[in-house]
């Protein structure tokens, strides 16, 4: 089987499972949005998935999307979905039409300046750690709610929405808790704020049906899209994101 054949049928595979998620939480397949993760890939595997319709696509590492972004398809749409270093803000807000991983005040600061110098207003999510895993980055709930309006009043940011990740395993409950607690926070944020916040990502290769189920509107997968990713000498690539 070809390469391009083989992407087809796993992301023919994985639609047919949004949709399937959708039908039983009584959700319309068009309301959940594809992310292809596609860390530890490389350009021609993007281009391949962007010829046959797949657009959105997700990076964690800056250095590793400077590199690639040039080498893909213009119709291709890229997020941030990997924890920024403040000063990776000015290259993030270059490369990519959404980050999802912003889990501080002074990191929305910084993203807030550098949009500002490209006069470019940029679209974020709010990156949550549910799970409170000392392992991961992410606000906790209730800072979320803290700096909630600060980060809502710089001028160059738009918040569309919340992140989370779950723990890793095969416990699908456990993740559906954390998914459910996204969803209400989301609500308590939208209460803050007055106003509807349309985006929860939350999902990936092993648990994105169940986050469908919760509430989901975009969904980060890799390994079962792509496959397994590429190891390096220089250091692993994490699971999706």
């Amino acid at each position: 089987m070809s390469d391009e054949a083989l992407l087809l049928e796993r992301l023919t595979g994985i639609r047919r499972r949004i949709a399937a998620a959708c039908d039983r939480a009584g959700r319309d397949p068009a309301s959940v949005a594809l992310m292809a993760v596609s860390k530890g890939h490389p350009a021609s595997a993007v281009s391949t998935l962007a010829g046959i319709g797949q657009t959105l696509f997700g990076e964690s590492k800056v250095q590793e999307a400077k590199a690639k972004i040039p080498g893909c398809p213009a119709v291709a749409r890229w997020h941030m979905i990997g924890h920024l270093q403040t000063n990776k803000a000015r290259d993030a807000v270059r490369l990519f039409s959404m980050i999802q991983s912003v889990d501080s005040l002074r990191l929305a600061q910084e993203i807030d300046a550098a949009a500002e110098k490209a006069a470019k207003t940029m679209p974020i999510l709010l990156e949550v750690n549910v799970a409170g895993e000392s392992s991961k980055f992410g606000y906790s709930p209730e800072k979320v709610l803290a700096e909630f309006m600060a980060i809502n009043a710089l001028r160059r940011l738009e918040i569309h929405g919340l992140m989370t990740i779950a723990p890793w395993g095969p416990a699908t409950e456990k993740a559906r808790a954390v998914f459910r607690r996204l969803a209400e926070l989301r609500r308590r944020c939208e209460g803050v704020l007055g106003a509807p916040l349309p985006v929860l990502s939350m999902g990936m290769s092993g648990d994105f049906e169940t986050a469908i189920e919760e509430g989901a509107t975009l969904v980060r997968v890799g390994t079962s899209l792509f496959g397994e990713r590429v190891y390096t000498r220089t250091g692993g690539v994490d699971e999706d994101p």
